[in-house]
C-alpha cells in the first residue's frame, strides 16, 4: 500500500525553523524581504534609498528623501504589537504544523506569554490564513472527504446526530507541494 502523501508531505522541522527564524534580526530580514522584494522603496514617495532608525526597541526604514518612516509590520497582523517578532513567527509556526491544531492554552506554555497574549496571536493568525485561503482557491486535482465532528452528548449515533458538526476538508494536489482548505 503507498503511503498517503498529505500526511507524509516536507515540513520545515523545529530545528530548521530555529536555524531560519531563531533571532529577532532573522524574522526583521525575513519580514522585509516579504514587504520589499526588490529592497526598500518609500511607501510616500518611492524613493529607494533609506536608513534604519532604532525606534523603542524596534527598527524602522527611514526614507532618505522625504524622512517618511515605515516599518516592515505596518498593514500585518503584527501591527503595534509589543511582542518580539520571534514570538509571531514561532506562533506562526506551532499554529501551521499542527495537524489537529494548537489551542490557546498550549501556545500561552510554548511561547511563555500570557494566555490573553496567546489568544489574540492565535485568533489573528487563523484569520490570516483564513484570508489566504479565500484568496486562492484550489484548483486542479482535489481530494475531498467529508467528516463529523463531536457527538459527546447522548442522541442518535452516526451520520444524522444533532451533537455532531459536518465538515469537509479539500486537499489540492500538485507537483511539488500539497495545499489544504477546510470549509466548516
Amino acid at each position: 500500500m503507498p503511503i498517503n502523501r498529505v500526511q507524509f508531505q516536507r515540513g520545515m522541522s523545529l530545528s530548521e525553523f530555529m536555524r531560519e527564524y531563531g533571532s529577532e534580526e532573522q524574522c526583521m530580514a525575513a519580514l522585509e524581504r516579504l514587504r520589499w522584494p526588490q529592497g526598500f522603496r518609500c511607501p510616500k514617495c518611492a524613493e529607494s534609498r533609506g536608513y534604519r532608525v532604532p525606534r523603542g526597541g524596534r527598527v524602522l526604514l527611514q526614507c532618505a528623501a522625504c524622512r517618511h518612516q515605515a516599518s516592515p509590520t505596518a498593514g500585518t497582523m503584527m501591527d503595534s504589537s509589543k511582542l518580539p517578532l520571534s514570538t509571531w513567527f514561532l506562533a506562526i509556526y506551532l499554529i501551521s504544523q499542527a495537524k489537529t491544531g494548537v489551542s490557546a492554552l498550549a501556545l500561552m506554555r510554548q511561547l511563555g506569554v500570557s494566555y490573553r497574549s496567546a489568544w489574540l496571536l492565535h485568533h489573528k493568525v487563523m484569520q490570516a490564513m483564513a484570508e489566504a485561503d479565500a484568496r486562492q482557491p484550489l484548483s486542479g486535482d482535489i481530494l475531498l472527504d467529508d467528516a463529523y465532528l463531536g457527538g459527546g452528548k447522548p442522541g442518535k449515533p452516526g451520520r444524522g446526530s444533532p451533537n455532531k458538526v459536518p465538515f469537509v476538508a479539500a486537499v489540492e494536489l500538485t507537483d511539488n507541494s500539497i495545499s489544504c482548505s477546510n470549509d466548516y
